[in-house]
């Protein structure tokens, strides 16, 4: 069994998303884990130790997380250490790398607006991506007076239908 991790971090560059060539979606996403804190003595936040690794996902998640993700932005992740291995000009060569079940934003200092991916709403099939990408602490702040006519979630109370879950 492999280790877990759990921990908040920082993206050090943008994600980067390929598709390998049976045509699955894999994200590089590079992280760094520090150990800030406040140092009671002089008032002032000291900077720890900084631990740097390669994080991936596959399939849906890594294309929600290219969309969503940008340098820089703090993230709440969760996977398995595992340790990469590859050979170039004949020296063998390793690292450890996170093998990402579960990324999000931080809202410690950022709003996140969430919805439901493309792919969810249509059966699986995704559309084209946008390549815009919402920089952290640049969330929208208007809300809409009414949900959207396409909102999943919506709850209809005209119709009869509750916010009240059905147990």
């Amino acid at each position: 069994m492999l280790p877990s991790i759990a921990g908040t971090g920082r993206l050090t560059a943008d994600p980067e998303l390929r598709f390998t060539q049976s045509g699955k979606a894999v994200a590089s996403v590079p992280l760094a884990f520090n150990s800030r804190r406040l140092n009671k003595q002089t008032n002032e936040w000291e900077d720890g130790d900084v631990f740097y690794i390669r994080g991936t996902a596959w399939e849906r998640l890594a294309e929600n997380i290219a969309e969503t993700f940008a340098k820089g932005m703090e993230v709440i992740v969760t996977g398995e250490l595992r340790t990469e291995s590859w050979e170039k000009d004949g020296q063998k060569h390793e690292r450890p790398s996170l093998m990402i079940r579960s990324i999000g934003p931080s809202l410690a200092f950022a709003v996140a607006a969430v919805s439901k991916d493309a792919a969810s709403q249509s059966g699986g099939q995704r559309p084209p991506q946008s390549s815009a990408r919402p920089q952290q602490g640049q969330a929208q702040r208007s809300r809409p007076t009414a949900p959207p006519t396409d909102d999943p979630w919506a709850v209809d109370q005209q119709a009869g239908h509750s916010a009240e879950p059905p147990f």
